[in-house]
């Protein structure tokens, strides 16, 4: 099925299930029940984020008679897990105080440690909000899927080429299960975008040249090391800057330009040759000071011949988050704000992506056509490894090759109290694919 036949099913799907969320609650089927059981996977500023967000959502479907709960929350540290339960149960919270009586969730339902996941996936829980760190993604959701759970996963997807593959096997056996699989790629969710694809896809650029994006920004937090935390919880603690976890900014922030550049190509490049490095970080040892790059410069190819030209930094000066396509008769750009098409402006935003995501999930799911937005976020994660492991390599990297690897990041029988050193970052032209699995 072509990307612009996705696009107008999944509008109609958004419209029907609109339509039938508002005339019969009957319908809903989230596992069960009219109630849809929410819990959380990861109790960070992202996962609190999500919680809010799908609150927010259901007030604007059905208003005074919600019929979603949030009733588990599991993080790997016990400390983080109950002090969400409290801010979601707090009356006084602007953010969740008007939810509190949605929140049900009980000491019996906070979970904790590495295997909290597969303890809230054992409870009575039918949509799971999975906000961990990226590099637990690909075993997270293979467990929700093995669960038969409808799933909001936030973007990456993964880090590695093992975790893609275990991510794409999951795309049927989701889709056999009748799963519902919304990604943190909240672009495709928001309005002014699609409006601006739909007219691109109409011809109001012409034929697609050649593309470019950026997210160059100016850096992320740090926190220091807690008395006596152990190498992973201090990583974990950190995790934006270690490998093996978070996978590089290129793959954790600029996935989301590069899933609107392959939304408007139809689908992922064929391959990547880049540069970077870590000029400004902190200098020391990676144990300490992580061992990613801070600026990345990828070169891709499409299928069809276009190229497209990705930056992206945490450096400071000018920031720039945007996308750009140029074509035959025109160019659209996201540069500078809005979304315009030789200048004149060609979409708007009417509510927040991060909530009308949500409102697709839930409407999608209780009109029993689940979205399923899984492959569509491998790829662009994977088109986000494919630029990391060129600009590594400073060579060029086909997909089918980087795919088919045996890179393998995550940390094998890793416990909290694992001692755990981590590598250098990666010296530009020194770091070579891993031979196929």
């Amino acid at each position: 099925m072509s990307e612009s036949s996705n696009r107008r099913d999944f509008l109609k799907t958004t419209a029907a299930a609109t339509a039938v969320a508002a005339s019969s609650a009957s319908l809903y089927a989230a596992g069960g029940g009219d109630t849809v059981r929410v819990g959380l996977i990861g109790c960070g500023g992202r996962g609190r984020g999500a919680v809010k967000d799908i609150l927010n959502a259901e007030d604007k479907i059905n208003g005074a008679n919600p019929k979603v709960e949030i009733v588990a929350v599991a993080d790997v540290f016990k400390n983080k897990a109950e002090d969400a339960a409290k801010a979601f149960a707090n009356e006084k919270s602007k953010d969740y105080g008007k939810f509190h009586k949605q929140i049900k969730i009980s000491p019996d339902t906070t979970f904790s440690g590495l295997d909290a996941y597969q303890k809230l996936l054992a409870a009575d829980v039918n949509l799971v909000i999975l906000a961990t760190p990226p590099g637990f993604r690909p075993t997270h959701l293979e467990a929700a899927v093995r669960a038969g759970k409808n799933i909001f996963c936030e973007k990456p997807v993964c880090v590695d080429a093992t975790g893609a593959r275990k991510c794409y096997g999951l795309v049927e056996e989701s889709k056999k299960k009748n799963i519902a699989i919304v990604a943190g790629t909240q672009r495709r969710h928001q309005k002014g975008y699609i409006e601006s694809i739909k007219k691109i896809r109409d011809g109001a650029i012409g034929e697609v040249r050649s593309a470019r994006c950026s997210w160059n920004g100016q850096g992320i937090w740090f926190h220091d090391r807690a008395a006596n935390a152990s190498d992973v919880e201090y990583q974990l603690n950190n995790w934006y800057h270690f490998l093996w976890v978070c996978g590089d900014h290129i793959v954790e922030q600029h996935v989301h330009n590069l899933d609107v550049i392959n939304w408007v190509m139809g689908g992922p490049p064929v391959k990547a040759v880049g540069m970077g490095g870590r000029a400004t970080r902190k200098p020391g040892d990676p144990n300490v000071v992580g061992n990613i790059w801070d600026h990345f410069a990828v070169e891709y190819t499409y299928p069809n011949g276009v190229q497209m030209a990705s930056y992206c930094r945490h450096i400071p000066g000018k920031e720039d988050v945007s996308e750009t396509v140029v074509g035959a008769k025109g160019t659209f750009t996201t540069q500078g704000g809005g979304y315009k098409i030789n200048g004149q402006p060609c979409g708007d935003d009417d509510i927040s992506a991060y909530v009308q995501e949500h409102i697709d999930l839930l409407n999608s799911i209780r009109a029993g056509r689940p979205l399923n937005e899984l492959k569509n976020v491998i790829d662009s994660t994977f088109t986000a490894i494919l630029g990391r492991n060129a600009s590594y390599a400073c060579n060029e990297l086909k997909w089918d090759a980087a795919l088919a690897s045996g890179e393998d990041t995550m940390p094998k029988d890793l416990t909290l109290s694992t001692k755990l050193d981590v590598s250098r970052a990666p010296v530009p032209g020194s770091w070579k694919l891993p031979p196929r699995a």
